[in-house]
């Protein structure tokens, strides 16, 4: 039988967040990428809860947690996920973000070393200029209501190719409707971080596992945001980390595949 997963509320100066939290032993957590939640982690927690106290956060201005009274950075992400940390009384967790939550991931092993233990980045994409202007434009733009009600729709035929069903792309609409009629802050806050991400890289020292589901970079590049290629910047930057590269792993692929992700995380955290 697998561990129950819960779900609670953490007060801070800027609002509430929300995380799900199951499991024992050392401490694994999970950052979405946007415009998800929690919720994108669904399908891997019960496979890591045996082995892990999982615990996987709503970012401020997405899923149930609050909305930022201003525009957060990368580094104030980062704050909100060691506050969560130390009210967990965790003084050193693994620590697994994907897209957007790989960029908060990267940061807190750089500024906050001694709280991460092990490291795992997946689907960092190369933000070339044009793609770091894009991401800007995006966040200006956002998700607008419209009086028709056509926006529902759009965001259901957004992933029409690759979301794979219709009731993983209800829960997809549901998160991106969490954010209409706010600001998309976290796509603010990568387009700004990216343009120096390879320099913070750099400097990270844990232990650290690089996941790349193929389809999702090239989707990145199919949206004109970054050229698949240009992912090897991570590897680069920080040229001890292992790396995996999943042939079928799409935009949903934490939810598609967690099996094999799940595979890949344990093998990692063992070594």
């Amino acid at each position: 039988m697998s561990a129950p997963i819960k779900r609670a509320f953490l007060d801070t100066a800027d609002g509430q967040i929300h995380y799900r939290i199951g499991g024992e032993g050392e401490a694994l957590l999970l950052l979405h990428m946007n415009p998800r939640s929690s919720d994108e982690y669904r399908e891997l927690m019960p496979l890591l809860a045996p082995h892990y106290c999982v615990i996987a956060m709503d970012f401020m201005g997405f899923g149930d947690s609050d909305k930022p009274p201003r525009l957060y950075s990368v580094a104030d992400y980062a704050k909100t996920v060691i506050a969560l940390l130390d009210e967990l009384h965790i003084t050193q967790a693994n620590v697994l973000g994907n897209h957007t939550g790989a960029f908060v991931s990267g940061e807190i092993a750089v500024s906050y070393p001694d709280r991460i233990k092990k490291l795992i980045l997946c689907n960092v994409a190369g933000f070339g200029e044009a793609g770091k202007a894009d991401l800007i434009r995006r966040f200006e733009e956002g998700f607008v209501i419209k009086a028709d009600g056509s926006h529902l729709l759009e965001r259901w035929n957004a992933r029409d190719r690759y979301i794979g069903s219709a009731e993983l792309n209800h829960r997809w609409v549901l998160d991106d409707l969490k954010c209409f009629g706010y600001p998309l802050y976290a796509v603010w806050a990568v387009g700004n971080y990216c343009i120096d991400a390879a320099d913070r890289f750099r400097a990270i020292q844990q232990p650290t596992l690089i996941l790349w589901g193929i389809d999702d970079m090239e989707e990145f590049e199919r949206l004109g945001l970054a050229l698949a290629k240009d992912r090897f910047f991570l590897s680069q930057a920080i040229p001890h980390g292992k790396v995996v590269e999943f042939s079928d792993g799409t935009i949903c692929m934490m939810n598609q595949i967690p099996d094999k992700v799940a595979t890949a995380v344990l093998q990692f955290l063992a070594e």
